[in-house]
């Protein structure tokens, strides 16, 4: 784990949520259900911490206008019973998103995050990094995270080389959300650390490997729904007893693997929430098939 950041900015561990987006069944923000979502996540999950309008989240199938509303709702009704709301900015336009991260520092979340444009892509550590900070000048007061997805981005940029000099162009960075399977990667990056970072890791069904490699906590999106079980994984690795935490680890990859067999985009994903948690999320976005309960 890395050391503690000052006495005034709290250091981004443990388990934190990707949120799933209520919809209605035509499609529209659900705004009615977040509050209910928060409570469920605090009181059945023991999750205190949410990633809100990420890939979870079906961000890049909202509007700008529809990100905001969900972005001020989640903060909103988060307030005095989360512990952190990371709101996720990025966009395929650079001014979408940098006005997405004023507006979050304006609705005072607890930090931001962003993707890699995955239309035109930056193919090189000088650009992406040129790029984040674009993003994070809109919002230079607010904690910022990278959001490392190759297998949706297609950018894959290793993570390792971005972190070389970054806080010297941002220097509201503070790290990094790993969605990826490099743990090659992922473990070079803890040479480059600084005491205020946080490495979190992003590939719930593996989520030991990371956190044995050093990771400070982890995102996920089903967190959602088994976070009970990632909560009772994670205390056992603290603990140091480690066949206890792989034999939850193991457990949870069977329960994973049989919905991977499904195909596990977020229909299916979306779907075994509202089947756990009988919150009312509505479908996925178009195109994406809704799943049959």
């Amino acid at each position: 784990m890395a050391i503690m950041a000052s006495s005034s900015e709290k250091l981004l561990t443990g388990l934190v949520a990707a949120t799933f987006t209520p919809l209605t069944e035509e499609g529209e923000i659900n705004i009615k259900e977040i509050g209910p979502y928060v409570d469920y996540l605090t009181e059945r999950q023991g999750v205190t911490k949410i990633f809100v309008n990420g890939t979870t989240g079906e961000s890049m199938s909202l509007t700008v206008a529809e990100r905001k509303l969900l972005a001020e709702e989640w903060c909103k009704k988060a307030k005095g019973k989360m512990d952190h709301v990371v709101v996720h900015v990025g966009c395929m336009s650079l001014k979408d998103s940098q006005d997405l991260a004023l507006h979050a520092a304006q609705i005072k979340a607890d930090s931001i995050a962003v993707i890699s444009p995955s239309f035109f892509k930056p193919n090189n550590a000088h650009a992406l990094r040129s790029y984040l900070k674009a993003v994070a000048s809109a919002a230079p007061n607010l904690p910022f995270y990278y959001y490392h997805i190759p297998s949706i981005t297609g950018v894959n940029v290793l993570v390792r080389d971005l972190l070389v000099g970054i806080e010297e162009q941002i220097p509201s960075f503070r790290g990094v959300k790993f969605s990826g399977i490099d743990l090659m990667d992922f473990g070079l990056c803890f040479s480059l650390m600084k005491p205020n970072w946080s490495l979190l890791y992003g590939v719930d069904e593996q989520m030991l490997s990371g956190l044995v490699l050093g990771a400070d906590g982890a995102v996920g999106s089903t967190y959602n729904y088994v976070g009970c079980q990632f909560n009772k994984l994670l205390s056992a690795f603290e603990k140091g007893e480690l066949v206890e935490a792989r034999t939850i680890q193991f457990k949870l990859q069977d329960f994973l693997g049989s919905a991977m067999k499904l195909g596990f985009d977020v229909g299916v994903n979306k779907q075994l929430m509202v089947e756990v948690s009988g919150l009312s999320l509505g479908p996925p976005p178009t195109p994406v098939d809704a799943v049959s309960s």
